[in-house]
């Protein structure tokens, strides 16, 4: 117990590097604010000899940081974007009409290299083919479709002689 009195920054910097080592098993970023505490307590051994205050210290600094500092890095690490597989991937994708949609009718549509069954989502009375077309939704093997308004052509350019 004497060694520990007479080497206290020492002891917080091995409480520090061990519970950063530790945070490398369960990375959910618990341990390390933790570590930083510990970090803390041996700034705090620095400048008294108190363990008391040097505690009171390293509490302080990893309550801080928990409350602080770890929600919105947990937050930044595991959010992102949620990851849509199979059919519904193609929801808002464009695709080409290869057989007419009729009113009443479906159609066929090359979405993705793939051709699909298609319906109209709205009430127009066809879409025909070789008109641009966007997915709106995937019900089973139906495609429901809606025509997209293609983006007008670039004027033409006078011939220079």
């Amino acid at each position: 117990m004497d060694w520990l009195r007479d080497h206290l920054w020492e002891t917080w910097l091995a409480v520090g590097i061990a519970l950063a080592l530790a945070e490398l098993l369960s990375m959910d970023l618990f341990l390390l604010m933790l570590a930083g505490g510990a970090l803390a307590g041996m700034g705090a051994a620095f400048l008294t000899d108190s363990v008391v205050v040097q505690v009171l210290v390293a509490s302080a600094a990893a309550l801080l940081l928990l409350a602080g500092v770890r929600p919105p890095l947990v937050r930044r690490l595991h959010g992102g974007p949620d990851l849509v597989l199979g059919p519904a991937s193609l929801v808002g994708s464009r695709g080409i009409v290869t057989e007419a949609v009729a009113e009443h009718r479906p159609g066929r549509v090359k979405i993705g290299g793939e051709s699909w069954l298609a319906v109209s989502a709205g009430a127009e009375s066809g879409i025909e083919v070789g008109r641009t077309v966007e997915v709106v939704s995937i019900g089973g093997a139906t495609a429901v479709v809606r025509p997209v308004s293609d983006p007008p052509a670039p004027p033409a350019l006078p011939e220079a002689n």
